[in-house]
């Protein structure tokens, strides 16, 4: 074992659209994980991989600890608390409220009884003043023990270098686990899926977005021209919502295809020739043959 450098898996948790995903994307530098302004968006764990010189840590961006309503809700609690006991440390993320929500106390009474060290990130700080924020500190400093407290702004990249220090700092020693210009676990579909998922999230109107799911059905690469072929299909669980996703004249659907094609090709560093199709999949959200079909592991 090398005794200089540093390895090791680091769980980002707390509370559906608090900034987890905005954190591990801002931390290594890439776009992996989807964002958006709706709870419930991270579904799967996924895991990014920060390397230097000096260490290597994965991160497992896991989905929002919630109150499940569907086989889907149960997988991604599941998957939270799993993510708990399998790494090194943790990544609490909370926003910068004094009184501390119910759930938030919730997700605390799960940490009491794990022994990995925790870590709480204040994010958004850019949004209230620095006495609020110490407030924030000492409510949450009187229901649990955490190794630290870290003010955090990730939409302004406030304290990152203190984080990444801090994680370091953290990390046993041990070897590098993966090649140190991989920066994700995730396949080039998978990550394609949800840069379209993401696109739709943030179009769609608000009783959709969680009753669909993106399934990437071909994607190739034509390397004499340049271009990849991406086809896809969107799916949702009832017919009203299908005429929704195409909208009127295939509108909507033109405007997630423009968006995501335009990421795509940031993604892939080549032109996309993207074709999309909506389907209706009636309640997959409780199927679990279906919630396998699109890459969730239920069991």
């Amino acid at each position: 074992m090398d005794k200089k450098f540093k390895s090791g898996y680091v769980s980002i948790i707390g509370r559906p659209n608090v900034g987890k995903s905005t954190i591990m994307n801002l931390l290594i530098g890439e776009k992996i994980a989807i964002m958006s302004h709706r709870p419930q968006t991270t579904r799967n764990r996924i895991q990014t991989i920060l390397t230097t010189d000096t260490f290597q840590a994965i991160f497992t961006d896991t989905p929002g600890l919630h109150s499940p309503k569907s086989r889907l809700g149960d997988f991604m609690v599941k998957s939270a608390e799993e993510a708990l006991n399998e790494v090194d440390m943790v990544l609490y993320v909370i926003e910068p409220y004094e009184k501390i929500k119910k759930s938030d106390l919730d997700i605390i009474e799960r940490l009491k009884k794990i022994k990995t060290p925790v870590f709480l990130i204040i994010n958004k700080t850019d949004t209230v003043k620095r006495d609020e924020i110490l407030k924030v500190i000492d409510a949450y400093r009187g229901v649990y023990d955490f190794k630290e407290i870290i003010p955090f702004s990730a939409l302004k990249g406030e304290n990152r270098e203190l984080l990444i220090n801090i994680i370091e700092e953290n990390l046993p020693y041990g070897p590098m686990f993966y090649p140190d210009d991989m920066i994700t676990d995730q396949t080039e579909r998978q990550i394609a899926a949800e840069i379209i998922r993401e696109k739709a999230l943030f179009l769609l109107n608000e009783e959709i977005p969680h009753g669909i799911a993106v399934e990437v059905t071909e994607m190739k690469s034509r390397d004499d021209k340049n271009i990849t072929d991406v086809s896809a299909n969107i799916y949702c669980e009832k017919s009203s919502h299908k005429g929704i996703i195409i909208g009127a004249g295939g509108s909507m659907l033109k405007r997630i295809g423009s968006r995501s094609r335009a990421d795509l090709e940031r993604f892939l560093d080549r032109k996309v020739n993207l074709q999309l199709w909506v389907k209706v999949k009636k309640d997959w959200r409780d199927n679990e043959y279906l919630l396998k079909e699109f890459g969730y592991k239920t069991k």
